[in-house]
């Protein structure tokens, strides 16, 4: 585990959660987390990690309803 924001308490883990579930822009990641953007400092690392979250999530399968 490491953290990625240190003003809100925010791990790698969290922001794993958070694109898996679906989380595109640092803002959703910290809301999935219950925080908001504080110094800004980690946008950049959040980002990183949503882009390579970003395949992983492609790859997971829709659910049925959602499928055409």
């Amino acid at each position: 585990m490491e953290y990625v924001c240190l003003c809100n308490g925010i791990t790698d883990e969290q922001v794993r959660q958070a694109v898996c579930r679906g989380a595109r822009r640092p803002k959703e990641v910290y809301a999935a987390a219950g925080h908001a953007a504080q110094c800004g400092k980690c946008t950049r690392e959040i980002l990183a990690l949503l882009r390579i979250g970003a395949p992983a999530r492609a790859a997971l399968p829709l659910p049925a309803e959602t499928r055409l």
